[in-house]
C-alpha cells in the first residue's frame, strides 16, 4: 500500500530512521556493562518487545501490572514494573505472574513489601524487588540511604521476595536542554548512588541491578558505565519535546493526517487531541512552519503555513510526546519510500490498570 493512502488520523514509522535509531542505541551499549531493557509504554508493541529482546535487551520494564501482562502473554520471560503496586486484586495477579516469567517490581514502604510477600508464599512464587530510591523526581520512592537499609533488611528476612537492587530515574533530567546540566547532576546523583551501594554491601546486602536512566540521560549514563540497566524507550520514535542539542536519535514517528477545509492563512487537518498526545507539547509539521497550531479534539489547525495546503492534501506531524500517543492508536505503520512494509498492532493499548 502506498503511505498516502492510509485512511487517516494514523500513525506511522519511518523504517530506515526507525533502524537507524536502533543502531545508534547498540553502538552506545557496545563493550559496556550497562545493558538496554527499554520501556514498553513508548511503544505499547508486543512485536517490538520481542524484537528489542532479540537484538540484546535483557528484558523489559514497562509501568503498569497491566502492560506486563501483555508482555509475559507474548513470551517476554524477564519483566520490571517500574512502579508500585498495592492493591489486593493486583497483588494477587502479580504473585501470580511471578511463576510465569522473572518478574521484578519496585518497592518504597514496608507494609507494601510485607503485602508482595504475603501473596508470593500463597502463590508458591519469588517476586524480585527494586528498592526505588528518590534521586529528585519527587514522585515515588524513599529519599534516605537509611530508609533504603531499613527496607533492604526486611526483604532480606521475608519468604517470597528477593532483593535485586535500587532503581534510581530522575526523569525530570530526560528534557533538559542543558547538556553541562545534564552532566553535573548525573555527575552529582552518582556520587550519592555510589555511597548508598557502599554502605548496603558493608552491611552485607550485594547491589546487583542499578536501573534508571532514560532517552535523554543516554549518553552520560553509557559513557559513565555505572548503571547495570538503561529504561531508555523513547529513543525508537523520539518526539517533538525531545529536541536535545546533544541527541543522536532521529524522528522516526509520525501522525498522518489529512486537510479537510483551507482558507487564507489556514488549514485544518483531521488529527487532534484524540490521535495525537499533545501532553508536553504540540505537534510540528514535517516539511513547512507554521506561525501556531490550535488543538481540539479532532482536529489541528495550523495557522500561516509556510507551504500552501490544499483539500486532501496529506501532512506528516511529529507529535509532542511519542508514548501518549502510540496510547491513543490500534496499530503503527511501517514505511519505507512512501510505501506501507508493515502493520504492528499496539497491543497493550489502554493497559493502564
Amino acid at each position: 500500500m502506498i503511505l498516502e493512502k492510509i485512511t487517516t488520523p494514523a500513525l506511522v514509522v519511518d523504517e530506515e530512521i526507525y533502524e537507524k535509531n536502533k543502531r545508534t542505541m547498540a553502538s552506545l551499549l557496545e563493550g559496556k556493562k550497562i545493558r538496554l531493557r527499554p520501556h514498553y509504554k513508548s511503544h505499547k508493541c508486543s512485536d517490538i518487545a520481542l524484537e528489542q529482546i532479540k537484538n540484546g535487551a535483557v528484558g523489559m520494564t514497562c509501568a503498569k501490572l497491566s502492560e506486563a501482562l501483555d508482555l509475559a502473554d507474548a513470551g517476554v520471560e524477564n519483566i520490571l514494573i517500574a512502579n508500585q503496586v498495592v492493591d489486593e486484586e493486583k497483588l494477587s495477579r502479580l504473585a501470580w505472574l511471578a511463576g510465569v516469567c522473572r518478574l521484578t517490581v519496585c518497592v518504597d514502604n514496608e507494609k507494601n513489601i510485607r503485602d508482595i510477600s504475603r501473596y508470593a508464599v500463597l502463590s508458591g512464587n519469588t517476586v524480585h524487588c527494586l528498592i526505588e530510591y528518590d534521586i529528585g523526581m519527587e514522585r515515588c520512592g524513599v529519599t534516605t540511604h537509611a530508609e533504603v537499609l531499613t527496607l533492604a533488611r526486611l526483604i532480606g528476612s521475608l519468604e517470597g521476595v528477593e532483593l535485586d537492587g535500587i532503581q534510581a530515574y530522575a526523569g525530570h533530567m530526560s528534557h533538559e536542554i542543558s547538556v553541562e546540566a545534564r552532566e553535573r547532576i548525573t555527575n552529582e546523583r552518582m556520587a550519592d548512588l555510589k555511597a548508598l551501594i557502599s554502605l548496603l554491601e558493608e552491611n552485607g546486602i550485594p547491589v546487583h541491578t542499578l536501573s534508571g536512566g532514560s532517552t535523554g540521560t543516554a549518553l552520560q549514563k553509557t559513557r559513565h558505565d555505572f548503571y547495570t540497566e538503561l529504561q531508555a524507550g523513547s529513543y525508537l520514535f523520539m518526539d517533538s519535546t525531545y529536541r536535545l542539542p546533544d541527541t543522536p536519535f532521529e524522528s522516526s514517528l509520525f501522525v498522518l493526517a489529512t486537510v479537510v477545509s483551507v482558507r487564507d492563512g489556514l488549514a485544518v487537518v483531521d488529527a487532534g487531541v484524540k490521535s495525537c498526545g499533545v501532553d508536553q507539547g504540540m505537534p510540528v509539521p514535517v516539511g513547512f512552519d507554521v506561525e501556531k497550531i490550535v488543538a481540539s479534539e479532532e482536529h489541528f489547525q495550523l495557522h500561516k503555513p509556510s507551504r500552501k495546503l490544499r483539500l486532501g492534501d496529506k501532512v506528516l506531524l511529529v507529535p509532542g510526546h511519542c508514548c501518549s500517543t502510540v496510547n491513543l492508536h490500534d496499530r503503527l505503520y511501517f514505511f519505507r519510500d512512501g510505501k506501507v512494509t508493515r502493520r504492528v498492532p499496539v497491543t497493550a493499548r489502554g493497559c493502564f490498570k
